[in-house]
């Protein structure tokens, strides 16, 4: 498996996929643009690697009946069970992080 090293990288394997997927269920540019509502040009630069918007992005993965290659980006959150104990109500903030300080325990 190769590792993706940039945003590029990741970018023109990600548009590979979908032009491979739009070719694949014999659909040509203006059919799936159509479908996604989206025009050809944003296409056209998301099957070429180059940039595009998630809404984009999204109406043609939902157009090609992919909507399962979303559910890796964004997992269900778990709760952990210690913090439900530890915490009354729940975060609205991070911690601050401390630099250079000695944590008191």
């Amino acid at each position: 498996m190769d590792l993706i090293s940039t945003p590029e990288e990741l970018e023109v394997m990600l548009g590979e996929s979908v032009k491979a997927l739009r070719l694949q269920k014999n659909l040509d540019r203006k059919t799936l643009c159509q479908q996604a509502g989206i025009s050809e040009n944003a296409l056209r630069h998301l099957e070429g690697g180059q940039g595009t918007t998630v809404k984009t992005l999204v109406r043609v993965i939902k157009a090609l009946d992919r909507e399962s290659w979303l559910t890796g980006i964004a997992p269900e959150v778990s709760i952990n069970p210690l913090h439900m104990v530890r915490e009354k109500y729940p975060r609205q903030r991070a911690s601050r992080r401390t630099y250079g300080k000695k944590e008191k325990i």
